[in-house]
Parts: structure tokens; C-alpha cells; sequence
């Protein structure tokens, strides 16, 4: 880990000429002056040094009425030298011992992290910004992205058919009717053959009354036709015959059947069926229902293990601060959206990301440091000394009377 051990900048923008040794037993360094003196110069070359400048970012990194300008930056493990002219800038990384690197700037962007610059630009990302931010520091045992898609999926799913359960409505069914509906052709048929039944029993009964008259009258013509006799006898025998005929006919097929149960079942049909038709629509919806709810709950006990994964990674991930935490449209911290945490939650948040984003060079700026009270002070004093970084803080005044004091671009009673 990096620290810096001295900073040397001469003619940098308001600075003249400054050279800074940090209390190598204080983690926090305060830079302290009044408006206009050159105490934001002093932070800034720590950024130029480090990361380098553009003519949009810094026009005019020479002092006015100078015609070059240098920064000196060193660390335990490098001595950093950017040269300024008008014609441009040039970077030489060294080794204390003299070894150069040959691609100075990337070097230093292997050390340096993204936010240890200015810490607060944490605060300033949008929602998404920042959620990519700690996902990037953050080893999660599952994709962030893919779990909510995921979810999102199954989670219209469950909406839809909760939707087309609502829509089914509450259903009742009777339990006593038949599923299948009643035929009428079927009731007309039976009522039919009940008819031609009667008919045929009542010509039975009819031709067995015939044959009756018949033998009474062929007794008479006996008495009376002695000479016909034979001939009658006969006859008799015929008509006998044919009455006992009739009779087992008559009595083979049983009394007449009744077709009233069957006349009123086929004036109610339509009536019936009617609610055998609705009732086979209720059983339908009531099964329709129970498929919905069920489909329902196997969406969300799927979206219960989702949570559940998500939660037990969030649990066992090593976050830069406890209670950091994500939703699916960004960062959180104690259960709340980072955007309605407090200034003080805020602050701390934003070092341990910058300190979290910087585990090479233990260096952070923070300018507008007068805009914290008393007690952010004490919080960032007390976490730079807990992560062993170096806090390089602009306030305006003269400090505390233990911090650099800038003035007319130079370290007063230097």
C-alpha cells in the first residue's frame, strides 16, 4: 500500500512553490487557507500528478507569468514527476532507486482507484452508476442482472394469471346434477315406444275378445246347427287355438307402461339441461381456478428461492460497509434507498467505496471540506485511521492549527 511521503508543485495553477511532508503518523492532512490562496491547487496536483490533465479539465495548469511548472509526487514505492510546458505535459514514474517504467500512466492507473480522487463523486453517480459501482467491488455468488430478470419474468407470470383468476370470478357448483346433458330425442323415443307398446297390448286385448264372442256364438250355432257340428267343432278348435295364442301374447308382454314421469321429464328438459350447462361451466372454472392458484404458487415460491439466493449472497458478500446492500434499481443502506441516507451515512459510504476502489494507493482528496461539521470530520478522521488511508482534506480558515496552511500559493511560515 502507497501513501504520499512528500509533495513537491511548482508554479501549478495559483501555486508557487510547496513542498509537503505528511505527518508519517496521521492518516488525515489538512490543507488550510483562505479563498483564492491556492489550497485547491495543492489537491489538485495530487490529481494532475496522479492522473493526469486535459485542456478541458485544466486550460491553464501554469501559473500566470510562468512559463513551465512541476509536480513531485512521492510514495513509499514510486517518486511520480509531471513537467509542465506550454507546449504540453510530459510523466516520468520512477522507482526511488531510479527505475523508470515505460508506460508511466499506466502504471499509475493500476494503483490508483476510481473514486480515491474525489470520494464523493460516489454521491453524485445516478442510481445505476452506483449500482454498477458496488457490483463491481462486490464477488456475489449469482449475476445481479440475470437474478432480477429473472424475477421480473416470473413475476409477470404470477401477475397474469392472478389476473385470470380475477377474472373467473367467484363460482358455485351443484353437486347433484349430472355432468352430461339430457337427450330429448331419447325421452321421445322411449315415450314412442311405451305408445307403440299400449297399442299392440290393446290389439292383443281386443283380438282376445273377438275370439271370445267367437266361441260364444260358435256354442250357439252348436246348439242350434247340429249339422254344422262337425264343421263348428272344428272351427272351435281354431278359434280355442287362436284365443290361447292371444292370451300368452297378451300375457307375455306385461301390463301397459306409463309414459307421465317420462312426459314430465321431457317438459322440463330444456330447463334442466340448462342448469346441467351451467353447472359443467362451474366445474370448469372451479378447476380452471384451481390450476390458476396452483400455477400461482409455484411462481411464487420460485420467486421466494430467488429472494432467498439473492438475500444469502448479500449476507455471506464482503461489502464495504455493513448494511451496503442493492435492489434492482440501485444502491441501498440499511434497507433504504443511498439516496435518503443521512449526509454522515452518506460520507461514510462514499470513503469506504473510495478506500474499497483503492487498495494500492491509500491516497483520497476531498475538497469543500468546510461544509462538514464537526462530527463528519471525526467520522472521516476515524475511518482513514481504520483503513490506514491517507485523507488529504481543503477547508477554508486556518484549520486547527495542525493542518498545511496555503498562502499566496506558497505554506505560510515556511
Amino acid at each position: 500500500m502507497s501513501k504520499i511521503i512528500r509533495l513537491s508543485a511548482m508554479n501549478y495553477k495559483r501555486l508557487k512553490a510547496v513542498e509537503i511532508e505528511p505527518d508519517p503518523d496521521g492518516n488525515l492532512v489538512v490543507v488550510a487557507g483562505r479563498n483564492a490562496q491556492g489550497k485547491s491547487s495543492v489537491l489538485d496536483s495530487i490529481t494532475a500528478a496522479l492522473g493526469g490533465v486535459n485542456k478541458k479539465t485544466t486550460p491553464k495548469p501554469i501559473r500566470d507569468g510562468e512559463d513551465n511548472a512541476e509536480i513531485v509526487l512521492e510514495t513509499e514505492d514510486l517518486i511520480v514527476t509531471r513537467r509542465f510546458t506550454k507546449a504540453g505535459s510530459t510523466l516520468t514514474v520512477s522507482t526511488p532507486d531510479g527505475a523508470k517504467f515505460p508506460k508511466g500512466q499506466a502504471k499509475l492507473d493500476d494503483l490508483i482507484g476510481k473514486l480515491s480522487l474525489d470520494p464523493f463523486a460516489f454521491t453524485m453517480m445516478d442510481d445505476k452508476k452506483q449500482l454498477e459501482t458496488l457490483l463491481g467491488l462486490v464477488d456475489l455468488p449469482f449475476d445481479p442482472q440475470e437474478l432480477e430478470q429473472q424475477r421480473k419474468e416470473l413475476y409477470d407470470q404470477r401477475a397474469e394469471i392472478g389476473r385470470q383468476g380475477k377474472a373467473i370470478g367467484e363460482v358455485e357448483v351443484d353437486e347433484s346434477l349430472p355432468t352430461e346433458e339430457q337427450s330429448a330425442g331419447e325421452l321421445i323415443a322411449q315415450i314412442r315406444e311405451a305408445h307403440d307398446h299400449n297399442a299392440e297390448l290393446d290389439n292383443a286385448m281386443q283380438a282376445v275378445e273377438v275370439q271370445r264372442v267367437a266361441v260364444s256364438t260358435s256354442e250357439a250355432e252348436i246348439e242350434r246347427l247340429e249339422e254344422q257340428l262337425k264343421d263348428a267343432r272344428a272351427q272351435l278348435e281354431i278359434d280355442q287355438s287362436n284365443h290361447r295364442l292371444a292370451q300368452e301374447k297378451a300375457a307375455g308382454m306385461g301390463g301397459k307402461r306409463g309414459t307421465s314421469d317420462l312426459e314430465a321429464q321431457l317438459a322440463t328438459i330444456e330447463e334442466t339441461n340448462a342448469k346441467i350447462r351451467a353447472n359443467v361451466n362451474a366445474i370448469a372454472s372451479r378447476d380452471l381456478q384451481n390450476k390458476l392458484r396452483a400455477e400461482y404458487q409455484e411462481y411464487t415460491d420460485k420467486i421466494n428461492v430467488l429472494d432467498e439466493t439473492k438475500s444469502h449472497g448479500l449476507a455471506n458478500a464482503k461489502m464495504p460497509v455493513d448494511g451496503l446492500g442493492f435492489e434492482a434499481d440501485g444502491v441501498t443502506y440499511n434497507g433504504q434507498p443511498f439516496r435518503q441516507a443521512s449526509s454522515a451515512e452518506q460520507l461514510r459510504v462514499s470513503l469506504a467505496m473510495a478506500i474499497a476502489l483503492n487498495p494500492k494507493m491509500r491516497v483520497i482528496r476531498i475538497t469543500d471540506g468546510s461544509l462538514l461539521d464537526d462530527d463528519n470530520l471525526q467520522l472521516i478522521r476515524e475511518m482513514a485511521d481504520e483503513h490506514d488511508a491517507q485523507v488529504w482534506l481543503e477547508i477554508v480558515g486556518e484549520g486547527d492549527g495542525t493542518g498545511i496552511v496555503i498562502e499566496d500559493g506558497e505554506v505560510a511560515n515556511a
